[in-house]
């Protein structure tokens, strides 16, 4: 398996070890997947992301071929700014989702998920022969620390010279973190405020040792998938996958009207199940795969993902349902272990901070 340049860190604080995306990643440390969630969510924790794929789109043409290669508008992005994206295939379905930073007038640098990494990076050099425009895998070459909380933005304030506090939502900015230059964008997954500061990789564990010193609680994966569930966020693999239509689901939004790979395909697909949030009325949780069923013990959807949240204790989780079912109220039921469990379709997020 595949190490991030934080793997010995891991080892050193008693991290409990799993394979993910070719990776050997900490799925949580000593303190167990609760702690380090509500360490988030009240005040701040460090994530090794570095698992992620970071692609460098350059090229005169760059903001015409990404407008044409994801589902968001990169033209509305200034220097310095990000975006939640989408990378659509030629199905009306999906080939990852991404976050997009435009770093020039004529430069991206797109991050997408490890497991997808080679197939985003595929996908887009297919689509960009023949125009002026470059696509460069830099995943080998950044580490990637996400400290996310609301005690994040003073936290990482108080370690350099920029006012952080200054910085808006899906902004970047240069700074250096005990003389290690790094880059600083105030983005996330986890719900909450934060940045993720790309580093250089032989600089990762000088960064993760002085924001761990300075208080941020060192989370795993698991808590990683409990602050984005109980955030209402996707995951891929999970609520988006090669067949998902965005268009079926809250995350809509992403989808600009504007020309882009696979357009007909997917907004000539109808809608016949939509992505609903799901929580549970009697205990049970929810677990990626079980059946949803109606009144009469029809099945008509699946649990994509479900977690029992660690900062309201009740059980959530996201399902693919026929349509007829997914209006905000609709009583439901999910088989767990051949029980029907009665359940209520509820709009994400699960939390509000």
């Amino acid at each position: 398996m595949l190490r991030t340049p934080l793997y010995q860190k891991h080892l050193e604080m008693g991290a409990r070890m799993v394979e993910f995306a070719g990776y050997e990643m900490p799925l949580h440390y000593r303190g167990g997947i609760n702690e380090e969630h509500l360490a988030v969510r009240s005040g701040a924790g460090a994530f090794d992301v570095s698992h992620m794929a970071e692609l460098r789109v350059k090229g005169p043409e760059a903001t015409t071929f990404l407008s044409f290669a994801t589902l968001n508008d990169p033209a509305r992005l200034k220097v310095g700014r990000g975006q939640y994206s989408m990378v659509p295939n030629d199905q009306g379905g999906l080939v990852d989702d991404v976050y997009v930073y435009r770093e020039g007038e004529e430069e991206y640098l797109v991050v997408a998920n490890a497991a997808n990494r080679h197939a985003v990076a595929s996908h887009l050099r297919t689509l960009a022969a023949g125009r002026d425009v470059t696509v460069t895998d830099e995943s080998d070459e950044w580490a990637l620390i996400a400290v996310q909380g609301p005690s994040a933005a003073l936290l990482l304030d108080r370690l350099v010279e920029p006012d952080l506090t200054e910085v808006k939502r899906n902004a970047t900015v240069d700074a250096a973190i005990s003389g290690v230059p790094v880059r600083l964008s105030r983005t996330g997954y986890t719900g909450e405020d934060g940045f993720e500061v790309f580093v250089r990789p032989e600089d990762a564990e000088a960064v993760w040792d002085v924001v761990v010193k300075e208080g941020a609680t060192p989370c795993g994966l698991g808590a990683r998938d409990t602050l984005r569930l109980e955030a209402g966020f996707p995951l891929y693999g999970h609520e988006l996958t090669e067949g998902t239509n965005p268009l079926c689901t809250d995350f809509a939004w992403v989808v600009k009207d504007k020309p882009f790979y696979g357009r007909e395909a997917m907004w000539g697909r109808e809608c016949r199940r939509r992505l609903v949030g799901v929580r549970m009325v009697d205990r049970a949780i929810p677990r990626q795969g079980y059946r949803v069923l109606d009144r009469d013990r029809n099945v008509v959807g699946e649990v994509s993902s479900g977690t029992l949240s660690p900062l309201t204790r009740e059980s959530i989780g996201f399902a693919w349902v026929d349509v007829s079912y997914a209006e905000t109220g609709t009583r439901l039921w999910v088989e767990v272990r051949g029980r029907p469990v009665a359940a209520v379709v509820v709009n994400p997020p699960f939390h509000h901070r």
